[in-house]
């Protein structure tokens, strides 16, 4: 299976869906990390929706999901940019059961919380990036899973009807998503006018066929099946796939600033217990070296560097 997005309308009513298969994305995610299979897959499932998410929205940038929980599991952060590239970590303590729930790992005290972040490329004066935040359950009570969630999240804050069927190993993390498009009526296929309950029928019988969906026959079988055995009966316009791949945006100018923000005392205290400091990222695993001068000329640099306005 590749690495693919696929996207698809219904001609029958003013509903959208995606498809993703992340494959080599996901493996190099989990070549960097050695996590227990419920926060391996959990993890899986939030960078298939992060990729179903971003192809939704028109935005030069990231979106960021991220998990914050007062269980075992205290983090969990997928980055997806415009260009679906992608990378993803999750922080963790002790043992991890293997029949783990989101609750168990995440919310034990209620406190859990989960964030949609849009972070512009280039952030214009005065933007700051926006986000929401909804907590891990409704009015029902704990939500079970990832799924769940993001369909929560999308009603209260989005008010946009979204369906999400996500499934991960450690070998594939694909995701599934129906949207119905605001408004009422419109064209048909035919040139015929269509009724508001025609929506809303052709709306309750793609997500019926959706529900269909197994965990297990999502992980087995390529996009371009699925999609056929799901929708054979609809007419269903598909468009060119979008390719996805891993990348991680650390660097050591981005190293530097973050410990310029620590400030001088700090960094430099760490010389006093080793000859360097190491700086490893949280995504991919590489490693930035700095010696007392390198950390020296950071805040060097900073105090050389020319005030707001002058060139």
């Amino acid at each position: 299976m590749s690495d693919q997005l696929q996207k698809f309308m219904f001609d029958a009513a003013p509903v959208r869906g995606e498809y993703v298969s992340l494959n080599a994305t996901w493996r190099a995610v989990l070549e960097r990390h050695d996590y227990p299979a419920p926060v391996r897959n959990l993890l899986g499932e939030m960078m298939a929706a992060a990729a179903l998410l971003t192809a939704n929205v028109k935005f030069d940038g990231a979106l960021i999901l991220q998990l914050h929980g007062d269980g075992p599991v205290s983090m969990v952060v997928v980055e997806c940019n415009a260009d679906l590239t992608m990378r993803a970590t999750a922080k963790y303590s002790g043992e991890i059961p293997e029949d783990a729930t989101l609750k168990s790992m995440l919310d034990v005290n209620g406190r859990a919380s989960f964030a949609i972040t849009l972070d512009p490329r280039v952030e214009q004066p005065g933007q700051q990036p926006y986000q929401g935040v909804v907590p891990l359950s409704d009015e029902h009570g704990p939500l079970p899973d990832m799924a769940s969630v993001l369909e929560h999240y999308m009603h209260h804050s989005e008010q946009l009807d979204t369906r999400l069927w996500l499934a991960a190993d450690e070998d594939h993390a694909v995701g599934m998503l129906l949207q119905k498009l605001p408004g009422h009526g419109g064209t048909a296929g035919s040139g015929a006018e269509r009724a508001p309950e025609e929506d809303e029928d052709t709306w309750d019988r793609v997500c019926h066929l959706g529900n269909t969906l197994k965990r297990d026959e999502m992980l087995s079988t390529d996009r371009e099946t699925m999609l056929h055995r799901l929708f054979w009966e609809e007419t269903v316009r598909v468009f060119d796939p979008l390719p996805t791949a891993f990348r991680c945006t650390c660097s050591r100018d981005r190293v530097s600033n973050m410990l310029r923000t620590l400030g001088e005392a700090e960094v430099m205290s760490v010389f006093d217990e080793r000859p360097s400091l190491e700086v490893a990222c949280e995504f991919c695993r590489q490693t930035y070296h700095f010696d007392k001068v390198d950390a020296a000329q950071l805040f060097t640099q900073q105090s050389h560097a020319a005030p707001a306005g002058q060139h």
